[in-house]
């Protein structure tokens, strides 16, 4: 019998996948769009972050969702120092979230507020693949628009507060494995879990569309 977080790894690969291969990730990864979709990219996930914390302040003591919500995470802070290095002090000013943003988000407060297990299964999607995922979009991003290591306008992908990223990936695996939920409600949290991925997958399409590349 499988453990629950390889039941959720194996469960969401397919749209893990066809996330991280959206065309629009491909373009920006190989350097064929400029520091404005970066920066673009950059917005959307405010939005998401700005939904998934302050959910976590809520769910700081519930005993389901509890046990993830970890300081060491949050990236709210250093989302907003990368806006302002990207798009200036005044970067509220010109903040827009795109309709598939706005989806996402409103799904991730929905799940705060109504259902724990649910958020967590947004939480796992984040965080692990900001941990993981996330150091190549970072590499790159240092290379292609010459950001300082590890500084302003990539931030968001420095944890600095986790020393040991396997160890802590390990640690959060252990506690999906130990979620307060019977069989029902596991098959439930891997189907959102997925439905995460389908969202993350619709901004990136809206992004592709919003920076084509000429053919």
């Amino acid at each position: 019998m499988d453990s629950f977080s390889t039941l959720i790894r194996t469960a969401s690969h397919e749209q893990h996948v066809e996330a991280e291969t959206s065309t629009f990730m491909s373009d920006l990864l190989g350097g064929r769009l400029g520091v404005d979709a970066y920066a673009r990219y950059t917005e959307q996930l405010w939005f998401v972050y700005e939904a998934l914390e302050a959910g976590a302040r809520r769910l700081a003591s519930d005993p389901v969702a509890g046990p993830f919500v970890r300081p060491e995470l949050m990236r709210l802070a250093s989302l907003e120092r990368d806006l302002a290095h990207l798009r200036g002090a005044d970067w509220r000013a010109g903040l827009t979230a795109l309709p598939a943003t706005e989806e996402y988000a409103a799904r991730v407060r929905e799940c705060a507020e109504d259902w724990p297990a649910g958020y967590v299964a947004h939480h796992y999607t984040r965080y692990l693949g900001d941990l993981s995922g996330g150091q190549i979009i970072r590499d790159k991003a240092e290379r292609t628009w010459g950001f300082i290591r590890k500084g302003d306008g990539v931030r968001f992908y420095v944890f600095e507060e986790i020393t040991n990223p396997a160890a802590f990936k390990r640690e959060y695996r252990e506690l999906l494995d130990g979620i307060r939920a019977d069989d029902l409600e596991k098959q439930r949290v891997v189907a959102e879990c997925k439905r995460a991925f389908a969202l993350n997958t619709a901004v990136f399409r809206a992004l592709g569309e919003e920076f084509p590349l000429s053919a």
